[in-house]
């Protein structure tokens, strides 16, 4: 895929930082219930951290029990895209920014009570948030 925004390897360390760059560039994973948005209730929208794409919003946010912040739905079908991930002996579904090409983390089939049935499973560190009403953190 072609993504929108395009930029070398050493851009984006610079730009991200260690911890960001690892996970978005990567495709590490921050641990279980560390995440800073992990707990964020407010409304609003999350956004990628690398690029300020708009991702997900607050009302498609859920509690799932795993320690990352999970979503039942992206913002738009356009918003990110799904690859598949044979990684670590197992078949997952990897959820990229699509305008960055940035890896958020993995989307799952078990979102159980959620009206797509999906839980988007997220690193806090991949997401900015944006608050109503407020300027944009990325």
């Amino acid at each position: 895929m072609g993504y929108k925004v395009t930029k070398t390897d050493e851009q984006w360390r610079e730009e991200l930082g260690d911890d960001r760059y690892r996970v978005l560039r990567k495709a590490g994973t921050e641990r279980a219930w560390t995440g800073e948005l992990l707990d964020e209730h407010r409304a609003g929208l999350y956004t990628c951290a690398a690029c300020g794409a708009e991702l997900f919003k607050s009302g498609t946010k859920f509690d799932s029990g795993c320690g990352w912040p999970s979503f039942y739905d992206s913002v738009n079908p356009d918003a990110v895209e799904l690859i598949e991930d044979r990684s670590l002996g197992m078949v997952r579904t990897e959820v990229r920014c699509a305008n960055c090409g940035g890896h958020l983390g993995h989307v799952f089939d078990d979102g159980f009570g959620t009206p797509t049935g999906l839980r988007y499973c997220m690193n806090s560190l991949s997401l900015g948030f944006q608050a109503e009403g407020e300027a944009a953190e990325h």
